[in-house]
């Protein structure tokens, strides 16, 4: 019996059952995965274009970030972000941000983490004279609101 003909079928086989990733990526290519990766890209454009109505719109009404910090006064919120953004972005030229998505965990329960490795760059003249940059490993939760995935905490 010629086992190798068996062997090719149930490589094949396995292959094709194989969960599809998206390209370049360890994540799953699903559907609620590339509506997250969208509205990651869309926040990493909103960042660069200082664009604090697109910000707002990718959040979700309980939205709530505290800045790294235990300071309460410096929260963002879905509330404040119209007044805080403006503020911030004024303060900001040129920001260039790259955004690499690492991992994306879709729980049942409609919430998602995403581990994702940022780089911005940005040349804030009022506050220092050389351009800043800053790396790091980021986490953002996101929530599916309506069948629209919005970020709850994480900016």
């Amino acid at each position: 019996m010629n086992v190798r003909p068996l062997l090719v079928c149930a490589l094949l086989v396995f292959a094709a059952c194989t969960p599809r990733n998206i390209p370049g990526t360890q994540i799953p290519d699903t559907e609620d995965t590339r509506a997250i990766i969208n509205v990651m890209e869309r926040y990493r454009a909103a960042l660069e274009a200082r664009d604090a109505k697109a910000l707002q719109g990718l959040v979700s009404k309980s939205f709530r970030d505290n800045a790294g910090t235990d300071d309460p006064e410096d929260d963002l919120t879905y509330d404040n972000l119209p007044q805080a953004l403006p503020t911030l972005f004024s303060r900001v030229e040129a920001p260039k941000v790259d955004i690499d998505v690492r991992k994306v965990d879709v729980k049942q329960n409609g919430v998602a983490t995403v581990i994702y490795y940022w780089n911005a760059t940005w040349r804030a003249p009022s506050l220092l004279d050389k351009p800043q940059r800053d790396s790091e490993l980021e986490q953002m939760v996101l929530q599916k609101e309506d069948g629209t995935w919005r970020i709850v905490t994480g900016f």
